[in-house]
């Protein structure tokens, strides 16, 4: 199974608490950052992006303040988030500059892969990170998490930010090498799940609880990982992170669970755009932008007749074809107003009717979906 991971285009890696911070002394665990660093880049190098979604600061914070053992406050639990995450980063930048990779540091809470509007704009920040080469290193901002943070949602988190990019592979690192049918740490028997090929009822019955004092995420938060990322498409991989290192040790064949997705991220995401999201307007296009279309290219802002409906960018809208016929749906790259001052403008033309430098597009073809005939 280790071909999914060599052959994914865009990597989302998940790295714990427990793999990331050594459990004894509080500490980072450098020798682990410096063979985890060095196996990024290699992955790097082979042509695949890379986003690492890196818990850690909470622990890192807590010794740092001097803070004991146990359950923090949720006062606490933020106050350690705002001194470990400078710590952090730190780290992750030093580790991946030694192999010539530029890091970025990007904190969103679940709530900004909720709200359209900061979808879209975490979306484009970090599809231009991934472009210009750079690694963006994501954590919960749990300096203003509230609930969040009690329930370890990193493992959430990775999972919406795998299909806000369209990943196509996540690997969640943890204490633990997969999904057992129960707890390996009770039961000596406990029978490995190499592979799940969808979320049944027996499936999220195997998630237990926590298994750590470090972390706070356990199999349950997983499991609900593994369904938000197949549903968007991409494969999911549970492994130990204490295998140095551990990208090169599942392509290797270490045991780990992989979570195989029915579709890839872009069938999964037309499929969404088709059928999960009600329209807020409508756009009217001329012949010639219909065949394009047909040919799968994106339409543009000059094919564009008539403009209906009050939506926003980033909305789902019907296109029609001259003689009213539904003939895709698609989000939509511009407002209702905007939308109406450049239909039928050539692409060229957007920044000077405008006055800034908008998509070239008005429907990318990535966000667009054909309806059948």
């Amino acid at each position: 199974m280790s071909v999914k991971l060599t052959s994914a285009r865009t990597l989302v890696v998940k790295i714990g608490s427990s793999t990331l911070v050594d459990a004894a002394s509080g500490a980072l665990a450098r020798d682990w950052l410096v063979a985890f660093a060095a196996d990024v880049a290699r992955v790097k190098a082979r042509g695949q992006d890379v986003v690492l979604v890196s818990s850690g600061a909470i622990a890192l914070g807590r010794r740092a303040l001097g803070l004991g053992a146990g359950a923090l406050k949720l006062e606490e639990a933020q106050a350690s988030a705002a001194v470990g995450q400078i710590a952090l980063a730190r780290a992750w930048s030093e580790a991946l500059a030694a192999h010539g990779v530029t890091v970025a540091q990007v904190l969103l809470t679940l709530g900004d892969t909720e709200n359209r509007r900061r979808y879209l704009n975490a979306r484009s920040t970090l599809k231009t990170l991934i472009g210009l080469g750079s690694v963006p290193v994501i954590n919960e901002n749990d300096t203003v998490a509230t609930a969040e943070i009690r329930f370890g949602d990193n493992d959430r988190l990775a999972a919406r930010v795998t299909g806000m990019i369209e990943a196509d592979c996540l690997v969640l690192l943890s204490d633990i090498d997969g999904l057992y049918g129960s707890n390996p740490r009770l039961d000596a028997n406990a029978r490995f799940i190499p592979e799940v090929k969808a979320i049944t009822p027996e499936i999220d019955a195997m998630a237990g609880a926590a298994g750590s004092d470090m972390g706070s995420g356990g199999m349950a938060t997983k499991i609900l990982a593994a369904r938000i990322a197949m549903d968007a498409g991409a494969n999911m991989v549970i492994a130990n992170g204490a295998l140095r290192p551990p990208l090169k040790a599942i392509e290797e064949g270490a045991r780990c669970t992989w979570f195989v997705a029915p579709a890839t991220p872009a069938a999964a995401r037309k499929r969404w755009i088709s059928g999960a999201l009600k329209p807020a307007g409508q756009i009217t296009i001329d012949a010639g932008a219909v065949n394009a279309l047909a040919q799968g290219k994106s339409l543009l802002p000059a094919g564009v007749v008539a403009v209906d409906g009050a939506f926003e960018r980033g909305d789902c809208v019907v296109v029609k074809d001259p003689g009213g016929r539904e003939v895709a749906r698609g989000l939509v790259a511009y407002g209702a107003e905007d939308a109406r001052k450049i239909a039928r403008v050539k692409s060229g033309d957007i920044e000077a009717i405008l006055g800034y430098r908008g998509r070239t597009e008005m429907i990318h073809r990535d966000d667009m979906a054909l309806m059948r005939t």
